[in-house]
């Protein structure tokens, strides 16, 4: 039976005034008020050309297609990342305003910053999860070890004197040497940057002894033979660095350290929005050109729902806390 012959079949068996209601139902996207009706503003707690701003643009841009609006980026980099989640903490729960959230401004920063203007959980929506990128153990030319296991040989020999990397205190850089000088008993000195490229030039120039630094940013020099790639901090290699073993594999039992990426909303957004946002940023994600992207830069694509966003987001800031504590770190 064909459409228009089923719907004059429903027009004999029911009043007309149902039958107009029924055709007049809305689509499965709207609201009682419709969504989008003006562009739609992504804040990205970085600098443009890093990762999190790439991931911004790529989710925007594709956003954008299945909105039926413009996804505008908004880069408000600084405070490692906390400064753009902010402004999305404070704005109003409409669905206007959305975060590429970074771990370090949604999980790390209540344990790091004693000062924080905002409560990750009670101020922020949860909306998905899109990627994580595990870091890479990397050192320059002022080391010599090619293992993990001659590297913690020397450190344990040269206790506080060699030097790590980082973008800033709080960052993944720095926090994966934290996890990783408490799991092998080891201490050095952390050497805080502003951004990932003055300390990968230091690096380069042998000003400081190593880093844990995302594979785009190390790849092509150790390749080159630069630098050279001890292990990462994900349980299965790269396949942009075969070669590069993972802790576990090197002697470090389930070592594993990751960064995250989100788009997240103000808290108390309109559940409905939070769904459609949510099948839409999941559709974008099983795109093959999109997800190539996001393992072309050493990223591994997440997904999944709102709600296991907002339990997976829980138990980071847990765990993120627990550690620093541990590790003697107060907030500053």
């Amino acid at each position: 039976m064909t459409f228009s012959a089923s719907r004059r079949a429903l027009a004999g068996l029911v009043p007309a005034v149902a039958l107009t209601a029924l055709t007049a139902l809305p689509a499965p996207r709207a609201f009682a008020q419709k969504y989008p009706d003006k562009p739609v503003t992504m804040v990205v707690g970085s600098a443009p050309g890093g990762f999190t701003d790439v991931l911004g643009r790529l989710v925007g841009q594709q956003l954008s297609e299945k909105l039926g609006q413009p996804v505008v980026i908004d880069n408000r980099a600084g405070a490692s990342t906390t400064i753009g989640t902010q402004i999305v903490t404070k704005a109003e729960p409409d669905g206007y305003t959305l975060l590429m959230g970074h771990f370090a401004g949604v999980s790390v920063a209540p344990a790091m910053m004693a000062r924080l203007s905002y409560d990750p959980i009670r101020d922020l929506t949860p909306i998905a999860r899109v990627a994580s990128t595990p870091v890479i153990l990397t050192v320059g030319p002022s080391i010599q070890a090619r293992t993990l296991k001659d590297l913690i040989e020397y450190l344990r020999k040269h206790p506080g004197k060699v030097t790590y990397a980082s973008s800033g205190i709080g960052t993944a850089q720095h926090l994966a040497a934290v996890q990783f000088m408490r799991a092998t008993d080891t201490e050095m000195v952390h050497v805080p940057y502003k951004g990932s490229s003055q300390g990968m030039t230091d690096l380069l120039g042998g000003r400081v002894d190593l880093n844990f630094e995302s594979p785009p940013n190390v790849l092509q020099h150790i390749k080159a033979g630069k630098l050279h790639g001890i292990a990462i901090t994900s349980l299965k290699r790269s396949p942009l660095l075969p070669d590069v073993p993972t802790m576990d594999e090197s002697g470090l039992p389930k070592f594993e350290m990751s960064q995250w990426f989100g788009v997240m909303g103000p808290a108390k957004m309109q559940r409905a929005q939070v769904e459609m946002l949510n099948r839409d940023i999941n559709a974008i994600l099983a795109r093959p050109e999109v997800a190539e992207k996001i393992q072309s830069m050493g990223g591994d694509v997440l997904g999944g729902t709102a709600d296991q966003f907002a339990a997976f987001q829980k138990a980071d800031a847990a765990h993120w806390a627990r550690l620093l504590r541990e590790a003697g770190i107060k907030p500053e």
